[in-house]
C-alpha cells in the first residue's frame, strides 16, 4: 500500500498525504489536485475506488420526502423534465416513513453513478441533522443541489422560496379583510422553512395589528405537522384561542383547517377564513376553492436544475441561496372577518 500510495503521489506531483485524501474520499482536496491523482491512478493501472469511478453522464438523483403532498410531485415533474431536456435522465428516489433514509438512498444513487443529485426538503432543511453527510458526499465529487431549506454549514447552492415574504403577504390579504385575531399552523420548529414562516409572520402581524411578539409566538403560532390531520389539530387549537383566520404552511394543512371549521359546524369563509401555501395541483378545485401563497415551484425546479449542471459541467454557481418570491393567489376561502356576535370560540 505504501508503495502505491509513493508512485501515485510521484505520478500526480503531489504528496502522499493528499493521495489518502483523494482516495479516501475526504475533503480540502483542490478539484485540480483531485482529478490529478485520478488521472495517476489510471496512468499506472491501478483500478479507482467504486465511489471515486467516472460518473455517469446520463443519470441525475432526485430526492424527495413522501409523494403524499401533491407539491413534491409536482416540483419532481417540473425538475424531471428540465432534465429529460437537456439530454439527462431523472432518477427518483422518495423516503418514506419506515423505508430507506436519505443517507440510505444516496449511497444507492452515488454506487449506481450519477453524475449529480437534487435533494429537496431533506436534512439540510433540518436544523438538528448532522450536515457532516453533505461534505462527505462533495469529498467523494459529487455535485449536488439543495431545495428547500438553508444550512451556512454545507457549501452548496441553495434553491429557496421566500419563506418570510409568503407570511407577509398572508397576513396582510387578512388584515385588510378586518381580521386581528390570526393564527398560523405550521410544522415542527426544527425545520428552516418553519423558522422563517415564523419569522415573517411575527413581523407581519406586529406591522398590520401591533401585537407584540412574544403574545403573537405564544398565542397565534401553533405547531404540528404537514398533513390534513396536522392543519385540522393546529386549527382546532387556534379556533380555541379565538382566531378568525388561520395561515396554514402547506395546502394539505389548510384542507385540514377547513374540516375543523366543518366539524365545529361553521362555514368557510363566512365564520373563518383559511389561507393556504404552495398552490398545489388541484387546489383550486376544492370546496372552497383555496386562497394560497403560490409557491414559483417552475422558477425553482428550471434554477436547481440550471445550477446543477453548471456544478456537473465545472463552472459552480456561487455556494449561496438563490430566493424566489412567492405570489398570493386570493380564490374563496377567505372573506371579510365575521362580526363579534358570529366569531367562534
Amino acid at each position: 500500500m505504501t508503495t502505491r500510495l509513493a508512485d501515485i503521489a510521484a505520478q500526480a506531483g503531489v504528496s502522499e498525504a493528499t493521495v489518502s485524501r483523494v482516495l479516501n474520499g475526504k475533503p480540502g482536496v483542490a478539484a485540480t489536485t483531485r482529478q490529478s491523482v485520478l488521472a495517476a491512478l489510471d496512468v499506472l493501472g491501478y483500478e479507482r475506488p467504486v465511489r471515486l469511478r467516472q460518473r455517469s453522464e446520463g443519470l441525475v438523483g432526485l430526492i424527495t420526502p413522501e409523494l403524499e403532498n401533491p407539491i413534491f410531485p409536482a416540483l419532481a415533474q417540473v425538475i424531471g423534465q428540465a432534465l429529460t431536456r437537456q439530454g439527462y435522465t431523472p432518477v427518483l428516489a422518495t423516503q418514506t416513513p419506515g423505508g430507506s433514509t436519505e443517507d440510505e438512498l444516496t449511497e444507492m444513487l452515488v454506487d449506481r453513478g450519477v453524475a449529480g443529485i437534487i435533494y429537496v426538503s431533506g436534512l439540510h432543511a433540518d436544523t438538528t441533522a448532522d450536515t457532516q453527510r453533505y461534505e462527505r458526499l462533495r469529498a467523494q465529487g459529487v455535485p449536488f443541489v439543495l431545495v428547500d431549506g438553508f444550512s451556512p454549514k454545507v457549501q452548496a447552492p441553495f434553491i429557496s422560496p421566500d419563506d418570510r415574504a409568503a407570511m407577509a403577504l398572508a397576513v396582510t390579504h387578512l388584515a385588510s379583510l378586518g381580521h386581528t385575531r390570526i393564527g398560523l399552523a405550521l410544522g415542527p420548529k426544527r425545520f428552516v422553512p418553519v423558522q422563517r414562516k415564523i419569522e415573517g409572520f411575527v413581523r407581519a402581524v406586529q406591522e398590520q395589528l401591533g401585537l407584540s411578539a412574544e403574545t403573537v409566538e405564544t398565542e397565534l403560532v401553533q405547531h404540528s405537522l404537514y398533513t390534513l390531520e396536522g392543519g385540522q389539530a393546529a386549527a382546532t387549537a387556534l379556533m380555541d384561542r379565538d382566531c378568525t383566520a388561520v395561515v396554514c404552511a402547506s395546502d394539505m394543512m389548510a384542507l385540514g383547517a377547513i374540516r375543523a371549521a366543518r366539524q365545529r359546524g361553521l362555514d368557510v369563509p363566512k365564520d373563518i377564513s383559511v389561507v393556504g401555501f404552495d398552490d398545489s395541483p388541484l387546489i383550486a378545485f376544492t370546496d372552497p376553492p383555496l386562497t394560497t401563497v403560490r409557491k414559483p415551484v417552475p422558477a425553482m425546479g428550471q434554477a436547481a436544475v440550471r445550477t446543477l449542471l453548471e456544478e456537473i459541467g465545472g463552472t459552480p454557481a456561487p455556494h449561496s441561496e438563490f430566493v424566489f418570491m412567492p405570489e398570493l393567489v386570493v380564490r374563496g376561502s377567505t372573506a371579510s372577518a365575521p362580526g363579534d356576535r358570529n366569531r367562534p370560540g
